[in-house]
């Protein structure tokens, strides 16, 4: 189950690393030719929106990279996200259900079905990698099943209330 756990987190940080290349990729271009055409919005400075779409391009790819780091990390510890790497990977899931949804009406379902792919594999390395996992398959104590003293065979108690 580790094996699979770890390749599920591997793949999903390969999958974020492309994704966020092509995301800065994109806001790049998006920005170059906002500067070629002048295009102005609202009265905004052609340049300022292609600094900021480089920006943009800058935010975008480091947070998705991020995410992939964190998945990377985990793939390569076997020990799963706590605390706020783990809100850093839901609010990446969270991103992407949202973009997905918008994805079906701009862009078409193709990119609708790959941003749902993208959801599918962060929540599925949540998933394996949940809370409840306390430390890394094969670095529990040894004579407990569950790794807790407690549990161990042959153990019991009654219960001791009125």
């Amino acid at each position: 189950m580790a094996g699979r756990r770890r390749a599920v987190a591997a793949v999903t940080a390969l999958v974020l690393t492309m994704e966020a290349a092509v995301l800065v990729g994109l806001n790049l271009f998006l920005g170059k030719v906002a500067d070629a055409q002048q295009m102005s919005l609202a009265g905004i400075e052609p340049r300022a929106m292609t600094i900021s779409a480089v920006i943009g391009a800058v935010l975008v790819g480091g947070y998705v990279l991020g995410c992939a780091l964190i998945l990377l990390r985990t793939a390569i510890r076997d020990v799963p996200p706590r605390g706020f790497w783990r809100i850093v990977l839901i609010s990446c899931a969270v991103v992407h259900g949202v973009l997905g949804a918008f994805c079906v009406g701009l862009v078409g379902w193709p990119a609708f079905v790959l941003m749902m792919s993208i959801l599918g594999l962060i929540v599925w390395s949540l998933t394996w990698y949940g809370e409840a996992m306390a430390e890394p398959a094969g670095r529990r104590p040894t004579g407990h099943p569950t790794g807790h003293p407690g549990d161990g065979p042959g153990v019991s108690a009654e219960p001791t209330g009125p």
